[in-house]
């Protein structure tokens, strides 16, 4: 590790030493035409984003992106009162939430499960934790593979966190609280200061207590954002530092019964009060330096550095209760992780025509080094049973290793695309990606060192064609893979090793249509391919087993805007079939095949407004095994707004206001989340 280590400090030196001349003209360099925009975004008009650079890497209208994207905007993520992704992904259809074993955020995208495929600004975010909402702007999911802009996995697509960045035209800034029914609460503040007229500092933070309908569950998480940015005459500089400090029980839900989710047991816990504990706390650091090197040449670059420490630990059902007794069998064991995240990437973009026809061309760089080190510890006493109707707890002691790994991940890869106007009616975009990804370590507990080296190629094309203003249709190509490491890096073993990369291949093709100013509507059907495919074991989600080849299908349509003043729509559809090729009765797992939802605000007048929507989700497989269905639900929620004036809100959300039944997730088929009873959440703000 340590020539990866020297590497990774030259990168940072030649990080800085870029960054050094533009700061030392920061004072005598002229006030830029656009100096209250810092860090582009992405504009956006309440709910209906108009454009991306996520989707990119080039600010592109969302109109000429030829693949879905969903992009959920910060007037609908204080709308809900979202606090967690799987708020803001519970209302994506084509999106579904996993468990996580209640320490992290694990989602499933065109029947691909994931605990990696996110993403800060469009650099790799892929610890797990719980990534929370306080200083984020914008969440976009983009479907299918995307490996030409992020590099390996987001097989069934990634999502992306757009932070919110300073601004140097004005002092804004405000401060929120709430609390629900259940007990929790939280405050939260976000104050932007100018520095002068060429820079502007933003802090965020944010302390919540943490309490839910589940016995026993508690915690509490905070974090705290300072971002500084500046305009050094053509250039734009920003440092963002983020420190979070997340403790909560862990929380892996009921068993199934004859193939459904357990019945009576919604609060019931089954695990012990203080030993199911999880904690995170993570440094992030993330500086950025954007600037035009000459006319229609521009230039971005990105180091992130992330230090993260973390363990969980848990009791949890091992099966499916006893009919006799009502005892359910129980397993645990304690996981910590300790990872360091070093990614840099810069770009370079060029506007240019030749012969009539308009050049947007992405050329690009990125490195990465990844250490890991990962423990299992389990019981060396059986943990027995639960007696469900006498629940004697037991006090469980974690006390013997049985995985302990090390792993030393490094990448890079170069990528070039062109976005091609043919004319005022076609675009066309080509790409290719360029990985090299290489790990090395070592199973000490087995006895027994790793490594692999993959060189993958990863092609994109799509073509869009826009007959009128505000219409368009396109069709597009795809590809990208995972190594064999998997997402986290654990999964390569002896027997794995050699064993190619998963491949995932995404065709689909779709329309986009303003129909009118402030509202869009999209539709899309697609076909997603995924070969040499594992997936976790139903007999043992520890391990993974191989499949071969699985195929997903499925159409999408979207509504987001304002349909007349005053009444903005967000909402979709995704049908979705996925299966194992060969055997077409062997269905995908946490894949159902319709979603829906609707989100609705309308404004009385400027002081009263109301908020309604509905989640529909038809049943799904707990795991590959089939035998567990989660049945299927419909959920209802609800607000009311009222704001005294322009600088104090309130809000009431009721959350599953019909007080609805169901399942809203699984890891397995004996750890499955029951979805939570009506909730009140009562919102102040005070802008300022």
């Amino acid at each position: 590790m340590q020539n990866h280590a020297s590497l990774r400090g030259c990168v940072i030196a030649a990080a800085a030493i870029a960054l050094l001349p533009a700061t030392a003209h920061a004072n005598t360099s002229a006030v830029a035409a656009d100096a209250g925009e810092i860090v582009v975004t992405g504009e956006s008009l309440g709910y209906l984003a108009i454009d991306s650079v996520t989707a990119t890497k080039i600010d592109t209208p969302l109109l000429e992106t030829p693949q879905t994207v969903n992009v959920v905007t910060a007037e609908q993520i204080a709308d809900q009162a979202m606090r967690s992704m799987e708020d803001v992904l519970r209302y994506v259809p084509g999106v579904t939430i996993g468990q996580g074993e209640g320490n992290r955020d694990q989602i499933t995208l065109r029947g691909q499960n994931t605990t990696a495929d996110f993403f800060l600004d469009g650099v790799r975010d892929d610890v797990q934790y719980y990534r929370n909402l306080y200083n984020i702007e914008r969440v976009e999911v983009l479907k299918g593979p995307y490996a030409l802009i992020f590099g390996r996995g987001g097989g069934g697509g990634i999502v992306n966190r757009v932070q919110k960045a300073p601004g140097a035209d004005k002092a804004f800034g405000s401060v929120q609280g709430g609390v629900n029914t259940f007990g929790a609460w939280e405050t939260s503040v976000d104050a932007n200061l100018p520095m002068g007229e060429t820079a502007a500092f933003r802090l965020n933070g944010f302390y919540e207590e943490l309490a839910s309908h589940r016995d026993f569950y508690d915690g509490r998480r905070f974090a705290v954002n300072p971002h500084v940015a500046a305009e050094l005459g053509d250039w734009r500089a920003s440092l963002s530092y983020e420190y979070v400090d997340d403790d909560r029980t862990t929380d892996r839900g009921i068993p199934s019964l004859d193939g459904a989710p357990a019945p009576g047991l919604r609060d019931f816990f089954f695990g012990t009060d203080g030993v199911n504990r999880t904690e995170l706390e993570a440094h992030i650091v993330k500086a950025r330096l954007d600037g035009q090197l000459a006319p229609g040449l521009r230039s971005t670059t990105t180091v992130l550095y992330g230090d993260y420490d973390k363990y969980y630990q848990n009791v949890y059902a091992n099966g499916a209760p006893n009919p006799d007794t009502n005892e359910v069998a129980l397993a645990g064991y304690r996981d910590p992780t300790q990872r360091e995240n070093f990614i840099a990437q810069t770009n370079l973009i060029a506007d240019f025509a030749t012969g009539g026809i308009g050049h947007k061309v992405l050329l690009g760089l990125e490195y990465g080094d990844q250490q890991t080190a990962n423990q299992r510890y389990v019981s060396s006493a059986s943990l027995g049973t639960l007696d469900i109707d006498d629940p004697v707890r037991p006090n469980a002691v974690f006390d013997t290793l049985s995985r302990n790994r090390t792993s030393d991940v490094t990448f890079f890869s170069a990528y070039a695309q062109d976005e091609i106007a043919l004319g005022a009616m076609f675009d066309l975009i080509l790409g290719v990606r360029f990985d090299r990804f290489e790990i090395e370590g070592e199973d000490i507990a087995g006895d027994f060192p790793f490594e692999r080296t993959d060189e993958k190629w990863s092609p994109r094309a799509g073509i869009v064609f826009k007959p009128q203003d505000g219409l368009s249709v396109y069709a597009s190509f795809s590809r990208s893979f995972l190594p064999r490491a998997g997402d986290q890096f654990t999964n390569l073993t002896p027997s794995t090793a050699n064993l190619a990369p998963e491949r995932f291949e995404n065709i689909e093709a779709g329309v986009k249509w303003e129909v009118q100013p402030g509202l869009a509507v999209t539709g899309a059907i697609f076909r997603l391919d995924r070969t040499n495919t594992t997936t976790p074991d139903p007999a043992d989600p520890a391990n993974s087993i191989n499949v071969g080849e699985t195929r997903t299908k499925g159409i999408e349509l979207g509504i987001v805007g304002e349909v007349m003043p005053g009444w903005q729509v967000s909402g979709g559809y995704a049908y979705q079939d996925g299966y194992i090729r060969g055997l077409s009765d062997v269905k995908l797992a946490q894949l159902p095949h319709h979603q829906a939802s609707l989100w609705n605000r309308y404004d009385f007048n400027p002081s009263v407004g109301i908020g309604l929507g509905a989640v529909h989700q038809s049943s799904q497989y707990a795991s590959i095994s089939n035998s567990v269905r989660l049945p299927s639900f419909t959920r209802v929620d609800a607000a009311l707004f009222y704001s005294m004036d322009d600088r104090v809100e309130f809000q009431v959300n009721l959350e599953n206001l019909l007080d609805e039944t169901y399942y809203s997730s699984a890891h397995n088929n004996n750890n499955i989340m029951p979805g939570a009873p009506l909730n009140v959440r009562f919102t102040a703000r005070v802008k300022f």
